[in-house]
């Protein structure tokens, strides 16, 4: 399912105008998130601030609390209500993923935010979060638990283009603390970031130093910017030195004295917005002006590893050139019935496959439960929990009935780290108006690993912060799931990341943003992937996909992907030609395939018939085995191999008639899905399957 989802009911999931509470630690950061929030028209109604009890400054997993003295002046240079509340500081829970823990200092801002969400009618929470997943992971947490919206707007920002992006817009800042190799209390503090900031990209150059402090390099105290109708001056101050030792002496200021002075250029009855209009403040229209230049460049890195454009991105060529690939209404199979034998199987280094799970009956929510039992069933008794899904796609016959089978998708994956999921329209008969598979992963199977490996673990990005660097994902899903070397996406849909709402400029636009988003992803789990490490790609283009994007993009990837080998074949059977896209690695622990049935043989130059060859049982049994022989490349054939089949409403074989012929198929370990669309590769081609296998995860 694309990133953001509708029909949510505890948080927005179209971002538009809301109030918003900022909370603000003094830093530069916290203040030039509220003019990014006022420069995508959210009103700033509060700040909220956790102050340190009975010390000076706090060594906070969370909070920056050095200059708290100067903060209480925030809520008269702004014009607005301040917040605070006192926090010890404790983390108890130093885990990366968070459950509310009494006595943490996350608690504390709950309380904080809660008191402002009690006083005042809020929606929305500001946070500079720029990388530290640690602090998002908190914030976010408190958010969904008061029915808030994060936003981030900082997050994943590069970090030279930001400093110099707060240069620009006028936020005067000055460094209150250092704590790194290349800083010196006696030098730095007090400094304004402007003047250091040259010296800073030359720290970074040199020891690696985080260019905008979020590390705890360093630590700023904003004097003004342009939300402010006053400035704020320091009259005195205490130089403390925190550490004195040679190689990275900590120290911070402490102030004694400070007040606020009139701005003479800023009418105090001006709104915020007023006072930005003339700052060149980068607004979401800024961060998808280059998609032509992106998306161009990805297409070359592509055709400069020529088998990648074949295989790891299905046919995305047409997509990218005009609307050919855009299927028609009219596309029912009524006069059928779905498969109703769910299949489920495991192999020994944890990996499990479910395929095949239909609901039944024309009550869509009805049906949707039923799946979810039955999912839930298969997953049990390969004994998997919910929270070792990997990935679950889900085929709905009616996107009109989103967001009841939304809600009811919701009852069953509730935890923190929800598997990734895709959901599209498929034309289901109506007594089967749902189907479901999914991928699942038992670590526990390692833990006695004598390594203690850690490429065993299951790593999830669950961002649900708005920000412009990909879509949050307000709900039951996550942005991806990571298990070893392999990475699998969420569906992405164009949805400009700023505003959660679909790209303007058609098809072409809409694949380019999407594609973004998936290579954003990918390099946030893995900031060493590239490109070339997609294995394999599904672009779905349907009448209706979620929030009426023309296409969603699904794809998985997997590290070091220059490992791998490529092969284009395929071999005619009757009178139908079978194409298949391999990639393997070097060890042949995964595997992936792409595989085309069309009509026509390979030099008969056929166009559509008016009345095509059928493909018997004898012929579809042939195929599959040679795609089956091709997937496992010389593994064992009772290797657990799964395969999504796409079959041609009108063209290919009934659904039923497959499983049929794979239930006979003697000798492989198959889990499969059988899906019906209007649409393939081209108009000859009647079939195409999907093919993957993961025989083992890697050990670095």
């Amino acid at each position: 399912m694309p990133s953001a989802v509708e029909g949510e009911t505890s948080v927005r999931t179209k971002i538009t105008r809301m109030r918003v509470v900022a909370l603000i630690s003094g830093g530069k950061d916290s203040c030039y998130n509220m003019v990014q929030c006022v420069a995508a028209g959210h009103d700033i109604v509060a700040l909220a601030n956790l102050r340190p009890k009975n010390k000076d400054e706090l060594d906070s997993y969370m909070y920056q609390t050095v200059g708290h003295q100067g903060v209480q002046l925030y809520a008269e240079a702004m014009g607005l209500p301040l917040f605070q509340q006192s926090t010890q500081g404790v983390a108890l829970l130093k885990e990366q993923e968070y459950t509310p823990t009494p006595k943490d200092e996350v608690e504390d801002l709950f309380q904080l935010l809660k008191k402002v969400k009690d006083e005042i009618d809020v929606e929305a929470v500001a946070v500079g979060a720029i990388f530290s997943d640690y602090q998002r992971i908190r914030v976010e947490n408190v958010c969904a638990r008061l029915g808030l919206v994060a936003l981030a707007y900082l997050w994943r920002r590069d970090q030279a283009e930001l400093l110099q992006e707060m240069i620009d817009c006028h936020i005067e800042a000055i460094v209150i603390k250092v704590a790194t190799l290349g800083l010196d209390p006696a030098k730095h503090l007090g400094m304004r970031i402007t003047e250091l900031q040259p010296y800073i990209l030359k720290m970074k150059e040199k020891y690696g130093l985080n260019i905008c402090g979020e590390g705890g390099e360093y630590e700023t105290f904003t004097l003004d910017c342009p939300l402010f109708i006053k400035a704020i001056v320091i009259d005195e101050f205490e130089t403390v030195k925190h550490s004195d030792v040679d190689i990275a002496p900590v120290g911070y200021l402490n102030f004694k004295a400070l007040r606020l002075v009139e701005k003479e250029d800023v009418d105090p009855e001006s709104s915020f917005s007023e006072r930005i209009c003339n700052i060149p403040v980068k607004t979401w229209l800024d961060f998808i002006s280059d998609l032509n230049e992106d998306v161009t460049d990805a297409k070359d890195k592509l055709a400069d590893h020529g088998d990648m454009n074949e295989e790891t991105v299905e046919d995305y060529s047409p997509v990218l050139d005009d609307n050919s690939c855009l299927v028609e209404d009219s596309c029912t199979w009524d006069d059928t019935v779905m498969p109703n034998e769910p299949t489920s199987k495991s192999n020994e280094s944890g990996w499990c496959w479910i395929g095949g799970v239909v609901g039944e009956g024309e009550d869509c929510v009805m049906a949707t439960r039923q799946a979810l039992r039955k999912l839930n069933t298969l997953a049990t008794n390969e004994l998997l929990a919910v929270g070792d899904l990997v990935a679950v796609s889900l085929y709905v016959r009616d996107m009109r009935h989103y967001t009841a089978i939304n809600s009811e998708y919701l009852k069953l994956f509730r935890g923190n780290n929800p598997p990734v999921r895709i959901c599209v329209e498929a034309p289901l008969p109506a007594s089967s108006p749902i189907m479901l598979e999914a991928l699942g992963y038992r670590e526990d199977l390692h833990q006695d690993n004598k390594e203690k490996d850690q490429s065993c673990k299951r790593y999830t990005m669950h961002v649900q912060g708005v920000s412009h660097w990909a879509p949050a994902n307000i709900g039951p899903y996550s942005q991806a799931v990571k298990v070893g070397d392999i990475i699998y996406v969420a569906g992405q849909i164009a949805l400009v990341p700023g505003t959660m709402q679909l790209v303007e400029g058609g098809v072409r636009k809409q694949c380019q943003l999407a594609l973004r988003h998936v290579g954003r992803i990918v390099k946030a789990m893995d900031p060493t992937m590239q490109l070339r490490d997609f294995v394999q790609g599904i672009c779905y283009l349907l009448p209706q996909l979620p929030r009426g994007a023309l296409l969603e993009w699904h794809v998985w990837a997997h590290r070091h992907n220059n490992r791998f080998e490529y092969e284009e074949t395929g071999c005619c059977v009757g009178d139908f030609r079978v194409s298949i896209r391999r990639r393997w690695n070097y060890e042949n622990n995964v595997s992936a395939i792409v595989c085309y049935v069309s009509i026509g043989t390979a030099n008969s130059g056929t166009t559509v018939a008016d009345e095509p060859s059928q493909l018997s049982d004898e012929n579809l049994s042939e195929i599959m085995c040679y795609v089956l022989s091709k997937l496992l490349h010389q593994a064992p054939p009772t290797t657990v191999c799964n395969l999504r089949i796409f079959c041609k409403v009108g063209k290919a074989p009934t659904p039923c008639r497959i499983q049929n012929v794979l239930s006979k198929a003697e000798g492989f370990n198959i889990v499969h899905s059988i899906v019906p669309v209007c649409h393939l590769h081209s108009d000859l081609t009647i079939l195409s399957i999907c093919g993957v296998r993961h025989d083992r995860v890697k050990h670095l």
